[in-house]
């Protein structure tokens, strides 16, 4: 075994990837993601240990929540970004250490590894100055350190060093959730919103994963907290988003293409959707969306961009096929990339959080200002137009301020048993063939039911013509992901509407899939708002232990996924 990982849905044999991911990463990017995340457990003691005292840094908060964001799933296979950031990790770590040992605080022997490790091996001189540097764009900061001694320290601190399989399983689940929430962390505070709060919970989780003497119940408390804090990162990015641009509005959206050169756009950051529509205007290019970037267009800021003209493809799993038709550049702005295959890869772009090797990368704009796409822009003006691959239009838009604007509508069609049921079939796309489940699923529903979605999942049935029911699309799609928490606001508010004491009252069942860590802080957020008997699909998670699996089943009845029939059937008779 030279590696381990199972955060994903697609962890190989149902159990983990032990030689190579499914997604792609090589044994040095998955080690060095582990160990990435341990450094990021050692600056968390220091920095929780700091706020004690009474002082914080935003840059560490940042770091931290980059870090996370980095080593989710088709994100980051870039092997340089890893170990540049252990690097730079190290440094923040031990000039915290010396902050807190200079204000009081006690950062003795008995602190935990991850605190205290390979201190001895770094230059503290000037180390200030150094980060100050990074954080500005600078050089990287030097150390004594080579790649072969990260790797081999690497292999000691991944998911199986904890040897206890329950809370191992309690742990990685923890994580898993503080990914996700770092992912909607980073682009709300590229939209200016931060909130302090949850960083520090962030922090306390990330100690609490190195803390022996927690029993499992206390590791189950935190992981409900987790999704206590996964609430409040999604309605904390839900505001910037619509501070920003607008609320959602309902919205045809075109999926054939037009005569001029492209630029596709894919992942999640609406900050560079806009930066990147700024850019290219009036230079005869067009800019198309792909996967979790298609709810770009129901904001209203965005539809005064006449080259803003359509979404190209499909879910992000599609792109090995779909990237070499389109012929022009490719954004990734986000996770969902997938190894690319040398037909476009001189077509591809990363930035953020998103890397790969030999892949070009677009950094931050230096000083708060925007990213500089004049390369992608330049490459675009000498490509073909897309290869047209479809062609109509697909309805979206139904955010949770649309939806409560039909309230009245809304209420009364299931009064009048026009609607007898609401399912919530949001999450994720995958590969696995089984995921033709829920294209299934969709279509043979009965024509009573109303279908609400966020996320890649919708690509499995929002090109189906699966008609209305008084004016009501029966697929009613609120966004990326992230607008998980639109359907929340909806079901809470018809809880209230209809003056039910119990949110699991209503008429709406969960039927979700799942694929990465963002997913998985979705999941912990309903459980949080008290959402019971949601299914997961198309398999359960590998993380999940025998007995932390009862423990869901019991507590929240979570349960997996068979076939259309027999889970219709359960459904609709629950």
């Amino acid at each position: 075994m030279s590696m381990f990982c199972y955060q994903c849905q697609e962890a190989s044999k149902g159990t983990g990837c032990t030689v190579k991911g499914i997604c792609g990463k090589d044994e040095s990017v998955a080690n060095l993601q582990d160990l990435l995340i341990y450094v990021l457990k050692g600056i968390s003691i220091y920095s929780m240990k700091a706020k004690e005292l009474g002082f914080s840094d935003n840059n560490v908060d940042k770091f931290i929540v980059e870090g996370l964001f980095a080593t989710i799933t088709n994100a980051n296979f870039d092997k340089s970004s890893f170990e540049d950031n252990i690097k730079k990790g190290l440094a923040i770590r031990d000039e915290l250490r010396n902050k807190v040992t200079k204000a009081g605080g006690k950062t003795n022997s008995d602190l935990h590894d991850a605190a205290i490790w390979g201190s001895s091996n770094l230059s503290t001189e000037g180390i200030l100055q150094k980060i100050f540097s990074l954080f500005s764009g600078g050089n990287k900061v030097e150390n004594n350190y080579t790649i072969e001694q990260f790797l081999q320290k690497s292999t000691t601190v991944g998911v199986l060093a904890t040897e206890n399989e329950d809370i191992r399983s309690l742990r990685e689940l923890l994580i898993y959730g503080l990914k996700g929430i770092a992912a909607y962390l980073k682009h709300a505070d590229n939209l200016g919103k931060q909130d302090a709060n949850i960083h520090d919970f962030i922090q306390r989780a990330l100690v609490a994963t190195t803390e022996d003497t927690l029993s499992a119940d206390e590791l189950v408390a935190l992981v409900l907290e987790c999704g206590k804090y996964g609430v409040d990162a999604m309605s904390l990015l839900d505001n910037a988003n619509t501070s920003s641009y607008g609320n959602p509005e309902i919205t045809k959206v075109n999926i054939g293409v037009k005569s001029n050169p492209g630029i596709l756009i894919s992942g999640h950051d609406l900050k560079d959707m806009e930066e990147l529509l700024i850019q290219t205007e009036d230079t005869g290019i067009d800019i198309y969306t792909h996967s979790e970037m298609l709810p770009a267009h129901y904001y209203p800021a965005f539809k005064k961009y006449k080259h803003f003209v359509g979404n190209y493809g499909n879910a992000w799993w599609k792109q090995d096929s779909e990237f070499k038709s389109f012929n022009g550049p490719i954004l990734m702005t986000t996770n969902c990339l997938v190894p690319p295959k040398s037909e476009y890869k001189d077509r591809l772009y990363t930035t953020g959080a998103t890397g790969f090797n030999g892949v070009k990368h677009i950094p931050d704009g230096e000083e708060g200002k925007p990213k500089d796409f004049s390369a992608i822009i330049e490459q675009a003006k000498k490509c073909k137009s897309p290869v047209e691959i479809e062609k109509g239009e697909i309805v979206g838009g139904f955010a949770h301020a649309t939806v409560l604007s039909l309230a009245d509508k809304v209420v009364e069609a299931v009064k009048s048993g026009a609607i007898k049921q609401f399912f919530v079939m949001a999450g994720c796309d995958g590969r696995m063939k089984g995921r033709d489940y829920y294209t299934d699923f969709a279509e043979k529903l009965p024509k009573d039911t109303v279908i609400l979605t966020a996320g890649c999942a919708k690509y499995r049935y929002n090109k189906l013509k699966l008609g209305e029911i008084g004016g009501i699309p029966r697929v009613l799609d609120a966004g990326q992901c992230n607008d998980s928490y639109s359907l929340a606001v909806i079901a809470l508010k018809l809880k209230e509407v209809f003056e039910l004491n119990d949110i699991n009252e209503l008429p709406i069942s969960y039927n979700i899939a799942w694929y990465e860590q963002k997913a998985v802080i979705v999941l912990l957020a309903l459980l949080h708002l008290g959402v019971k008997n949601i299914h997961l699909g198309p398999t359960l998670p590998a993380f999940l232990s025998p007995n932390i699996a009862k423990i869901l089943v019991e507590n929240f009845g979570i349960g997996g996924i068979t076939d259309v029939e027999n889970d219709m059937k359960m459904f609709l008779e629950a």
